[in-house]
């Protein structure tokens, strides 16, 4: 039987970090995952290939030019599916090659095969081709992500009754498209294929939608994907969805009904955790399956077994599973590194994208501080002129008490990029202060800080500091 220092199982964001990490520390560490090729659920079903839809349907729709050159504009006049798909199996490639590279390079093992616990230092791994391979370890990463939500009452069946893993696989677009679920995934795919053009519904069984964003993005949000012909079903339970062939027909508890070519469910994800078998293990999961572990330190109920990335929860990003990844392998073996920042910055890719980073003003009011609000649209810009932007916005907390800025939220083009300026600012306890006093480059989307700098900063009470020579 094989021995190693850190058995790792799945390779997605925080098991890759995590292996790369060991492989460094000169430890021997081995990698087990289901699939025939590496990656995780991130490389082949969620983030990459989601990302690069969007990149794919943005350029061939010329979606960033219509200000200009009118709706009807396109860089190209027939679009198909395999249009969508092409650029996304090129990128995958990438991604895959890219990460064997990294493993080979850093001389981590791997293993291809479904694993499950015997005890809680033995693993077994059952391959495809019925084999079974048994190794041992001094310390085990559970990284295995996440894997889609299929209720009974949804009649799956691969071509117009869709999870997110199959909808990548479509054999062509539909005139018509209804989604269910307005969370980070339904919502990016459903303004994806808005901006296709496609009719799209999207249906949410509660009132309010991407609850942890700021209202006010929320708000502005909203009125651009309407705007935008996203029909959105807020507060809509659903009764019933039938399969009619020619088209899926969604009846609603309000009485009212929604037809469409094709139906994509994304209401929910559950831990991909029921084949480990995680009772010889001594661990149990939530009704979701996921595991509960130590923010700081990432160890489960049995101290020398870690868990990281989507299967611990929120946040689940791929960002934040690639530091937990990290973190997770260095304390395993008992090596001293950096610990997590405070604040991280959100992304939600949807057209148009949203990204945050640290309080919104709904949680300053309740923790009571007082605050002030700066505020930018991309509009106010020269470079948001030439882009030719019509929407877009940037949002600035700041406190009153000690001039810190606590919060920043951006809606519009390029705001997964931008937010990293108010990650910097935030965790090195920056003031409004610091956009006052600094250029930023002209003609560039970023003056919008400055811009909501000083909006905040002409508003608030002027520090003794400053009294003399302001005017």
């Amino acid at each position: 039987m094989l021995h190693y220092d850190l058995i790792i199982i799945g390779s997605g964001p925080a098991g890759r970090s995590a292996a790369i990490q060991a492989g460094k520390l000169r430890r021997r560490v081995l990698v087990i995952d289901r699939r025939d090729r590496l990656g995780g659920v991130s490389v082949h079903t969620g983030t990459i290939p989601s990302k690069t839809l969007r990149e794919t349907v943005l350029n061939l729709t010329g979606w960033r030019e219509r200000s200009f050159y009118g709706r009807a504009y396109r860089a190209r006049q027939e679009i198909g599916a395999e249009d969508l798909k092409m650029r996304m199996h090129k990128t995958l490639e990438h991604e895959v090659d890219l990460l064997e590279h990294q493993f080979n390079r850093n001389h981590v093992d791997t293993l291809n095969g479904i694993a499950r616990f015997v005890d809680q230092t033995t693993v077994e791994v059952a391959t495809e081709a019925g084999e079974t391979t048994t190794v041992s370890g001094d310390r085990f990463l559970i990284a295995t992500g996440t894997r889609t939500y299929r209720p009974d009452y949804v009649p799956f069946n691969g071509t117009t009754v869709l999870d997110s893993d199959e909808f990548l696989d479509m054999t062509e677009i539909p005139r018509s498209l209804a989604v269910v679920g307005a969370g980070v995934i339904g919502v990016e795919y459903a303004t994806m294929f808005s901006a296709l053009d496609v009719r799209v519904t999207l249906i949410e069984p509660r009132k309010t939608f991407l609850d942890f964003i700021d209202s006010a993005i929320i708000r502005d949000f909203t009125h651009q994907i309407q705007e935008n012909g996203v029909d959105l079903r807020l507060g809509s339970e659903i009764e019933k969805i039938e399969d009619a062939g020619s088209h899926v027909e969604v009846s609603l508890a309000n009485g009212r009904h929604v037809r469409a070519e094709m139906l994509l469910f994304v209401a929910g994800r559950m831990g991909a955790t029921d084949r480990l078998d995680l009772g010889n293990a001594g661990l149990e999961t939530d009704h979701r399956g996921r595991l509960c572990v130590s923010r700081k330190t990432y160890q489960t109920d049995v101290p020398h077994i870690y868990a990281a990335g989507d299967v611990i929860g929120h946040p689940s990003l791929a960002s934040t599973s690639l530091q937990q990844g990290r973190i997770a392998a260095c304390h395993a073996l008992d090596v001293t590194t950096l610990p997590e920042s405070p604040w991280f910055p959100y992304g939600i890719y949807s057209v148009p994208e949203i990204s945050t980073c640290g309080m919104s003003e709904e949680e300053m009011q309740k923790r009571g501080i007082p605050y002030e609000i700066g505020v930018a649209r991309f509009r106010e810009t020269s470079r948001g002129h030439i882009m030719g932007l019509e929407h877009g916005m940037l949002k600035m907390l700041v406190s009153l008490k000690t001039r810190r800025v606590l919060g920043v939220q951006i809606v519009g083009e390029g705001a997964t990029e931008l937010i990293h300026i108010a990650q910097a600012v935030l965790n090195l306890k920056g003031t409004v202060d610091y956009f006052v006093q600094n250029t930023f480059n002209y003609p560039t989307l970023a003056e919008a800080y400055k811009i909501a700098g000083l909006d905040a900063f002409n508003r608030m009470p002027i520090p003794k500091e400053f009294k003399v020579g302001r005017t």
